[in-house]
Order: structure tokens, then sequence, then C-alpha cells
């Protein structure tokens, strides 16, 4: 499995890393903004561009069958713009599955299940512009014939994976409260291995 990845210098994107060498048959190309930044993967699988140019995710994209972003919200469009080359690139080089990181405030909420959690009392966040971002991301693959995943973590201290934890399609596990980012990116290589949520989101907390 070749594995085209953003937000590769991230702590998930990190621990991702870290969870596929363990098992030794992935490839993984990495697009990261900054000439000359280590990874601990081959130096001619590290391609130096930008997630908000079309051109430079589109050539990442050329060397995969799988698309793995890890990219945070920054604050801005920026996960937005990326999954428009995001999309854009894997229909241009026929590559169907894509996982995602999310936030767990695009998940269902309990208290009102036609609502987002981060628009509902559930959500304890005092600004939503990030899950507002995510929730964009998530109406623009809705619109995609592509195998997504959206992965949404609640809280997300850093930590190794103990490979223990609960996941729920489409609503945070009852109670849930935090998951590592070390077990964020053991489920997310579990599901490039065994896909269960296929054009799903899925809520992981301990």
């Amino acid at each position: 499995m070749n594995i085209a990845l953003l937000g590769a210098t991230g702590r998930v994107g990190q621990a991702f890393i870290k969870e596929a060498q363990k098992h030794g048959h992935m490839e993984i190309f990495a697009l990261v903004r900054s000439a000359g930044t280590v990874l601990p993967i081959p130096e001619k699988q590290i391609i130096t561009g930008n997630a908000r140019r079309r051109e430079d995710v589109s050539r990442l994209i050329s060397k995969a069958d799988t698309v793995v972003s890890c990219l945070g919200t920054d604050g801005d469009d920026t996960l937005s713009a990326a999954m428009t080359h995001i999309i854009d690139g894997m229909k241009r080089h026929h590559v169907q599955r894509l996982i995602t990181i999310g936030t767990a405030g695009i998940l269902q909420s309990r208290l009102m299940p036609d609502q987002y959690r981060f628009e509902s009392a559930e959500s304890k966040r005092k600004s939503t512009r990030a899950a507002k971002e995510h929730a964009r991301v998530y109406e623009m693959l809705l619109a995609e014939d592509l195998d997504w995943t959206i992965i949404c973590p609640t809280y997300l201290p850093d930590g190794d994976a103990a490979g223990v934890y609960r996941f729920e399609q489409d609503r945070l596990p009852e109670d849930g409260a935090k998951i590592t980012v070390g077990d964020t990116a053991h489920f997310l290589y579990r599901e490039l291995i065994s896909p269960q949520f296929v054009r799903k989101r899925v809520g992981l907390a301990y």
C-alpha cells in the first residue's frame, strides 16, 4: 500500500508514521512545507510543497493508492482548501480511498440527533470555528463518490498507543472524554488495513 500523507509533521501524522513502521508493509509519501524537514521515511519520499496548492497535492497523490490527511485547521480555511485539492487529485489519479482526521464536534449529538455535537449543548467548547471547518470537509466528502472515512477523536492528549479504546459510527462513545494521539494513529492504521467505516464518520474515545 502506498500512502499519500498530508499533515505528516503534526502529532497524529508523526504517530501514524510510527504505527505504520511497526508493521512494515506501507510506503509513505509525505508532503511537507519546508525543504529539509526530517521524517523517519526515505528522503526521496518527502515532497516539499503546500497543501493549499493544487499541483503540489496532485504530485503527492500521483505516487499513492490511498490518501491519509492528518491536517489541522490552523485557524483558517486551510483544511477545506486542501480537501478541494485532495478530491481533485484523487479523481485525477484514480485514487479511491481516503482517511482523514476530523473532530468529535462533527459527530451527531446524542441530545439533539439532528445537530452536530458542536451545535448542541453537548459541546463544551466556546469557539466553533475549527468544528465548522471540519463540518465543511465532511459535507464536501458527502457529495463525492470516494471511499472516505473521517476519524473523529475527542480531546487529544499526547501518549502512546495502548490499542484499547471505544469507537462508534456517527457518534462519540458515551461519556468519552479523551483519546491519546497514539491510539488515534493506531485506529487510523487499523481502518486502513481492515475498513469498517467507509463513507462514515467514526467517534473515538476511551
